[in-house]
């Protein structure tokens, strides 16, 4: 089964270490100030030329307050005043990058993050979504992944009927924990009521898929209670469910620092939340799909598992991973085949730059050959827990144990070890070794030597 989990806490203990998410490779730590808004637009014009279908990323930076542990980018005001200019410059970011691309090209996924996207009115958001319909073909027969996340605290049914008619259909909302001990320690009090609120519009209005975000690690949190905020959001039957591992990184992510260290949980308790959680989501039906994310056996992430389709991209598991990603908004990044690019990260920066009628790109790579082939095999540890050599043969024309001669002492290791299988002809991770894929993957990046000074979360 590809769901199936074996819990070793020795191994875990052993291998448990700091390192990237792969949401990419190369990752974002390497991209570099050398690619601009001239690559970004040669990649549009390639991507029209060859015809891609799309998945777009909206970054809306806002929020009313600010919660201790959160590490996006962000902008904490309660002037929603503020939401106009933004969204201004906005509809000209679209302007600027769609008149690149194709009206053949249709957009497949959609996904708004931040911030609080529903910090814009509902005049904001239509008026946003009439400019994305006006300058690209977003798929309009609700079989697109359209996505949006939602704050419990700052939406009610209008909100989720307006979304609704916007054409969203799939809703992901942050919850964390459910003890309001644990809540007044991060800044974000939100009870179970107003959660529950949420995904009831969401089934009675008919949105396909509710995700539900939960941290372990936080502060003051403890196995049990831990345990129950989990049972109850079990009890909600979300379609996905993630749970991330809190990475307390004060030095980078001011908020950060207004959480009592003293008051985060042990190295032991933690890892007790983790396996306690994984039991309960396993025996209520859920499938573990890789990293932190759970989904139901008819969940198309799931599906996509199961039937070798799985893909992973800048948004997380996905099953569009064949689209060309284009980020709008600050800090946003896109992916247009071997090109990486991010906007400025800095909201005053990223406005002057559109009101100067450019790109805002400040950063980003693009792939080299060798760039591309530990990629393609990061990127099927990750998804399907296996790679099969010669499929890499045929993809990219090199040996296996050749190309990658200096990972294969450690990969022996760990398959002495039990957490993978490595023969003659593929590389299977076994259950043992599935919560620690990203280690695995680690074994197959190029660049992390010269990433030790970066601060990353623990894989586990």
């Amino acid at each position: 089964m590809l769901d199936s989990i074996r819990w070793d806490t020795d191994l875990i203990r052993r291998y448990d270490q700091a390192g990237p998410r792969y949401t990419s490779y190369p990752t974002a730590v390497q991209f570099n100030g050398r690619i601009g808004s001239f690559e970004l637009l040669h990649a549009l014009r390639g991507s029209r030329h060859a015809g891609r279908p799309l998945s777009l990323y909206v970054h809306i930076p806002f929020c009313a307050n600010v919660c201790y542990y959160c590490a996006c980018n962000k902008v904490i005001t309660k002037d929603h005043g503020r939401a106009l200019p933004y969204l201004e410059r906005l509809e000209k970011e679209i302007e600027l990058v769609a008149c690149h691309l194709g009206p053949q090209q249709v957009v497949e996924q959609l996904h708004l993050g931040g911030g609080t996207p529903t910090f814009f009115s509902h005049d904001e958001l239509r008026r946003l979504m009439a400019a994305l319909r006006r300058h690209f073909h977003l798929q309009d027969d609700d079989h697109g992944d359209f996505s949006i996340e939602i704050d419990p605290r700052e939406a009610d049914w209008s909100t989720m009927g307006l979304l609704r008619e916007l054409g969203f259909n799939r809703i992901s909302i942050g919850v964390q924990d459910l003890d309001p001990q644990v809540q007044r320690a991060v800044n974000r009090m939100q009870t179970l009521e107003q959660t529950t609120t949420i995904i009831d519009a969401a089934r009675t209005l008919q949105y396909r898929s509710v995700n539900i975000d939960l941290i372990y690690g936080l502060p003051l949190q403890t196995p049990a209670g831990f345990a129950r905020s989990v049972e109850a959001i079990i009890g909600l039957q979300p379609d996905r469910l993630s749970l991330f591992n809190y990475a307390h990184l004060p030095e980078r992510f001011m908020p950060q620092r207004r959480i009592e260290a003293s008051q985060l949980p042990s190295p032991v308790d933690k890892l007790a939340m983790l396996q306690r959680s994984i039991e309960q989501l396993t025996d209520a039906g859920y499938r573990y799909i890789g990293m932190d994310h759970f989904a139901l056996p008819d969940d198309d992430l799931a599906m996509a598992q199961e039937d070798g389709l799985l893909q992973r991209n800048f948004q997380g598991y996905t099953t569009h991973g064949h689209c060309d990603l284009i980020g709008l908004g600050v800090s946003a990044i896109s992916q247009l085949g071997d090109l990486y690019c991010q906007n400025a990260s800095d909201i005053g920066a990223y406005q002057e730059a559109i009101d100067r009628g450019q790109l805002t790109t400040a950063r980003g790579l693009r792939c080299n050959e060798d760039d591309r082939i530990r990629r393609f095999v990061i990127q099927k540890l990750i998804c399907d827990f296996e790679l099969q050599f010669a499929e890499l043969q045929r993809a990219h024309g090199v040996e296996f144990r050749t190309y990658f001669a200096d990972a294969l002492p450690m990969l022996e290791q760990m398959a002495a070890d039990g957490l993978l299988e490595l023969d003659d002809t593929q590389l299977l991770v076994q259950p043992a070794g599935r919560l620690l894929i990203r280690a695995i993957c680690m074994q197959f990046d190029h660049y992390l030597p010269e990433q030790r000074g970066q601060r990353f979360s623990r894989v586990v």
